[in-house]
């Protein structure tokens, strides 16, 4: 049974590498799982925790939500993986244009791009692309 992602208990940590699922609240910090290898670890309240479901990207016509742009990106991949964060700066631009042709080119940097398909393949093989969306 696929389990869907509820982005907001994916967190991505400042200075960390990989994404982390949310695991509970301790008194000094929170406790998170690493979403690659499973090992806990706690992050005190100085740590910069970012919830998944609060990124978005920007726009010409404004922002959008990661959790569409990942939808986007799946339709247009199928069950490939997207660009590694190491591709080219061009094959980056070029996937992001593909998926969502409307980025703002000047807000939306080719280091976002890296973390965003680093993020995404990583929910593919640890977690699921389908996600949760609040209404269920």
């Amino acid at each position: 049974m696929n389990m869907k992602t509820d982005l907001k208990k994916i967190l991505t940590i400042s200075g960390q590498s990989g994404l982390f699922r949310y695991l509970s609240q301790g008194r000094s910090g929170v406790i998170v799982e690493s979403l690659s290898d499973g090992k806990r670890a706690c992050f005190g309240l100085k740590s910069k925790v970012t919830t998944l479901e609060d990124i978005s990207i920007y726009t010409e016509e404004g922002e959008v939500r990661l959790r569409e742009l990942f939808v986007k990106m799946h339709e247009a991949l199928g069950e490939e993986s997207a660009p590694v964060s190491r591709s080219s700066d061009k094959e980056l631009q070029d996937f992001f244009a593909k998926v969502q042709p409307d980025y703002d080119r000047d807000r939306f940097h080719v280091s976002h791009m890296k973390k965003v398909v680093t993020w995404y393949n990583l929910l593919k093989d640890f977690a699921s692309l389908d996600f949760e969306t609040g209404e269920e």
